[in-house]
């Protein structure tokens, strides 16, 4: 495992939101030693708490100056604000998924910090939970041969916050939730050439389904799912190939966790907090190695775009009820 330390511990990162995110990034930044600094229009008591007061500030322009990394915990239709003001300050951006609402949005972020000199980098963290980096790295290894079908499912407790029930705000369900497996399922099989996807509400429940067609002929089947308030959250996937087929199932084989109860609010809406590392830190440790000069991350700013890119055509397809070619949404860039 990679030292907890991080490799410029100088520097300075606002962070910007003070919501359950923030809450999981900023124990991963004062465990790296950073110096941190916040700013959001509201705050929950658990980031509160963990700050020294006077590194919380008044503004965003008060937060960008003299930062050195930018990290956007703020709901997905303000990203954009903040990533670019980031940008013109000249600060590395790490920034939520998703990057924007919708392939131009996103596209012209990764513009900007490209000709801002500054890194951009996509907190996809699934990448970085260990039963998905082992699931990648065995297909990689060529453990199940040429991957021919894969399903991912992810379900848990309905967001509670307003602007999650207004796709103009969040992209609904697909792009707030199922970004995640989206992204996956081109990570193991590559770009995707059509998406079809279906939709059904049903009083405290929202679930989608999406068909991607990849360029290697193999399917992938992704469903999300925002179930009632206190719901178990859960997920599963299964890579199926020609050599043989990996599987796992978050209910059947669950890390040793922190149970907090009624008073921990994410429950059901987040992965339960394991006693392994959080794959929180190990994202955002990758994310400041890359800054600072080291190895690139994982995940890059271009496959934050075609994560986009996948649910913007899965989002089309449930409003006109037919597939939707991948290649018609925006310009397609190379990983």
């Amino acid at each position: 495992m990679a030292p907890a330390s991080a490799p410029a511990p100088q520097l300075t990162v606002a962070v910007i939101g003070a919501g359950s995110v923030a809450e999981l990034h900023i124990p991963a930044w004062l465990e790296l030693g950073v110096r941190l600094r916040l700013y959001s229009v509201t705050c929950l008591p658990g980031v509160r708490n963990r700050l020294d007061p006077e590194s919380i500030v008044g503004s965003l322009e008060e937060a960008l100056d003299g930062a050195d990394i930018v990290d956007v915990c703020t709901p997905s239709h303000t990203h954009r604000e903040i990533v670019r003001a980031a940008a013109a300050a000249g600060c590395d951006v790490i920034c939520e998924k998703p990057l924007a609402l919708d392939v131009a949005e996103a596209a012209a972020l990764v513009e900007e910090c490209r000709r801002a000199g500054v890194a951009l980098y996509p907190a996809h963290v699934v990448r970085f939970f260990p039963e998905y980096a082992v699931m990648r790295a065995r297909v990689a290894d060529g453990v199940v041969g040429k991957v021919a079908v894969q399903r991912f499912t992810r379900s848990g407790a309905r967001p509670t916050a307003p602007w999650f029930a207004d796709t103009a705000l969040s992209g609904g369900i697909v792009m707030d939730q199922m970004i995640h497996d989206l992204d996956q399922a081109r990570w193991t099989a590559g770009d995707v050439g059509q998406v079809f996807a279906r939709h059904t509400t049903a009083d405290d429940v929202v679930s989608a389904q999406v068909v991607l067609t990849h360029d290697s002929g193999a399917l992938s089947y992704v469903t999300g799912t925002w179930a009632p308030p206190g719901s178990v959250f859960r997920t599963r996937f299964e890579i199926a190939g020609s050599d043989g087929l990996l599987h796992h199932d978050s209910s059947q084989h669950s890390p040793l966790v922190v149970d907090g109860g009624a008073a921990d609010q994410s429950r059901g809406l987040m992965p339960p907090r394991a006693f392994t590392e959080s794959p929180y830190l190990t994202e955002i440790r990758e994310f400041l190695v890359a800054i600072t000069g080291g190895r690139e991350p994982r995940v890059s700013a271009a496959d934050g775009l075609e994560a986009v890119r996948l649910a913007q055509a899965a989002n089309m397809s449930l409003r006109t009820g037919g597939a939707v070619e991948v290649a018609t949404v925006g310009e397609r860039t190379s990983a």
